[in-house]
């Protein structure tokens, strides 16, 4: 995990917090930094730059600048090509009776679920009170159909890298969304739109960006972070060595 400059300056900072080999020197690591502060002084007048730098930075140093709403921009992959609702398509499938798949407008005429919590990020950056609204991942499910024999559901996303699990029992829960809009706005391509995860009681890195495929399986599959030692189970505040508050 990322857990100071030390590392930062030589390592890339991926999606919430993680890092990865990309090298990253100690020069760009100050320079940030520096702009950074000036960002703060010149308030208003960089908000849109930053930003602009923010959606462009598969490092994730930029999100040491100011702005963003309290989020930072986090990919383990140099870039995603964005998709629409001309070329976008969730699969459900596995140990279910009724694979299926969804095109956008699809799944925007199913019964949509509205959750305001706090969103945590593993690194300890928070940002309150996080509308997030989309189907509930358990509605999906009974509509496929689970088998017998099956304990858990694997989150696959279309930037060819990303991954994540979780167990039947959680994925049933009513704060676990396939999630269309995020905060009252349909869900930015920045931000893993338009269909992004959202595990509201578990830290950030479950919430899994560019949703393409959920998959139910027989065992869970450790996510592309928990093969490098982050906990499966990411409880807010009861996991992964922190003890933040939880998000409920």
């Amino acid at each position: 995990m990322a857990r100071g400059l030390r590392n930062w300056s030589n390592r890339g900072v991926t999606d919430d917090g993680g890092t990865s080999g990309a090298p990253v020197g100690r020069r760009v690591v100050l320079a940030m930094l520096g702009l950074g502060v000036a960002g703060v002084a010149a308030g208003p007048y960089l908000q849109r730059g930053v930003e602009a730098v923010t959606s462009k930075d598969p490092t994730g140093l930029a999100g040491l600048l100011p702005g963003g709403g309290g989020f930072r921009y986090y990919s383990v992959v140099s870039s995603v090509t964005p998709r629409t609702a001309a070329d976008y398509t969730l699969t459900v499938d596995g140990l279910v009776d009724r694979p299926a798949s969804y095109r956008l407008p699809e799944l925007q005429a199913l019964p949509q679920r509205r959750i305001v919590r706090d969103v945590q990020c593993v690194t300890g950056w928070r940002v309150p009170a996080t509308p997030f609204e989309g189907v509930r991942l358990a509605d999906l499910l009974d509509a496929a159909g689970v088998r017998p024999g099956a304990t858990a559901v694997r989150f696959s996303c279309f930037d060819g890298a990303y991954s994540e699990s979780l167990t039947l029992d959680q994925a049933r829960r009513d704060d676990v969304l396939v999630a269309l809009r995020m905060q009252d706005a349909p869900v930015s391509h920045e931000h893993g739109g338009p269909v992004r995860l959202y595990v509201a009681p578990m830290y950030f890195y479950k919430s899994a960006k560019w949703l393409s495929g959920i998959t139910v399986t027989s065992a869970v599959e450790p996510g592309y972070w928990e093969h490098l030692g982050y906990d499966v189970d990411a409880w807010v505040g009861k996991s992964n060595g922190r003890d933040d508050a939880p998000t409920v």
